[in-house]
């Protein structure tokens, strides 16, 4: 008898390299867009490729470094404890995409201090909010359940001069042995600048990473 062929999505961070992806079938651009994909592909890390977003050798001109910054946010998970729900916060994997202060600016408010108020809304539009961070570095707990991946299916999706998002459990198989806070959900680093990498820290807006084509 054959052996069985593990065909789930994997997704590699060579060392200082691109991004070795193997078995993704669901790859679409910030227009919601399908991206051809291949059974193994190299998706560009170093934020320099002309045929973004895949690798086409630029990291070995550019000197792409993919270690962490000794200077990075600390990976920390701090808890906001509300009369029904309690929120954890995790800066160090943050991918500043904006979702939680724009959607509920009254819990998220990067203006006071403590940034978060658990009790700033309702309880249920809060938990919606949360399951729209895209990097991960947002949970909750309700009801003494902890809510910190969805049921989704795999799926890579670019986003708009930003990271590459990532849903559904792709396993990520870092040789540096980075874990993302969330299996379910994560998001990567593809404009080189993040001092968090594999995963993006938002480096993106600060030094005006652009892809026009994704």
């Amino acid at each position: 008898m054959s052996e069985q062929k593990d065909d789930k999505p994997t997704i590699e961070p060579t060392v200082n390299g691109p991004y070795r992806v193997t078995n993704l079938t669901d790859f679409k651009n910030s227009r919601g867009e399908t991206i051809p994909t291949e059974p193994e592909m190299y998706l560009c890390r170093c934020g320099g490729s002309s045929h973004k977003p895949f690798c086409d050798g630029t990291h070995l001109k550019n000197d792409f470094n993919g270690d962490k910054s000794p200077g990075r946010v600390p990976d920390k998970m701090d808890d906001y404890v509300g009369q029904e729900i309690t929120i954890h916060d995790n800066r160090g994997v943050c991918a500043h995409s904006g979702f939680c202060t724009d959607n509920s600016p009254t819990v998220f408010n990067m203006g006071h201090e403590p940034w978060i108020d658990p009790d700033g809304a309702d309880t249920e539009e809060t938990a919606q909010t949360i399951r729209l961070c895209p990097s991960g570095a947002l949970s909750y707990t309700k009801d003494g359940v902890l809510y910190q991946d969805q049921n989704r299916s795999p799926a890579v999706t670019i986003a708009k001069d930003g990271p590459h998002r990532v849903d559904g459990g792709i396993e990520l198989q870092d040789p540096t042995g980075s874990k993302p806070e969330s299996k379910e959900h994560y998001s990567l680093c593809r404009c080189g600048g993040s001092k968090n990498k594999p995963f993006c820290d938002g480096a993106h807006w600060h030094i005006g990473f652009k892809d026009n084509k994704n």
